[in-house]
């Protein structure tokens, strides 16, 4: 199964927070899924790390955090393409965050499964994992 992980998603498995669900947690960790992190999520993280978001606590900077997990879960970055950002546009408007917008569109032109507790993105014609 080739996974998208949610900007929180991530957050959550490296953190090993209770909040991410154990279907979530297996699927991410096995070895035969393909991970991946899309680069709008790094940037949904450096403007939070940036602004000292409450909603984003780090005790390192953020591509210190990032070159220690991405390895370590070998999540793989997916770039934003051209085809994701115009597949934006096509999108209905159940949910208004212009990342996860382009998360939506970024699993529909690669095929991804989203993995997300965001029930929003339940509304899209995209396979929800949670």
């Amino acid at each position: 199964m080739k996974l998208l992980m949610d900007t929180h998603a991530f957050l959550w498995l490296v953190e090993g927070h209770n909040r991410l669900s154990s279907a979530a947690a297996q699927a991410l960790t096995e070895s035969e899924n393909a991970v991946f992190l899309s680069v709008a999520s790094v940037w949904e993280l450096s403007i939070k790390s940036s602004r000292q978001s409450p909603q984003l606590r780090l005790n390192e900077p953020l591509d210190a955090f990032l070159n220690r997990w991405i390895p370590r879960y070998q999540i793989q970055l997916l770039p934003a393409d051209l085809p994701h950002a115009l597949e934006v546009c096509r999108l209905p408007h159940h949910h208004s965050d212009p990342f996860d917008r382009l998360l939506i569109a970024q699993a529909q032109v690669e095929g991804l499964t989203l993995v997300s507790a965001d029930r929003q993105m339940k509304n899209y014609n995209s396979p929800v994992l949670w």
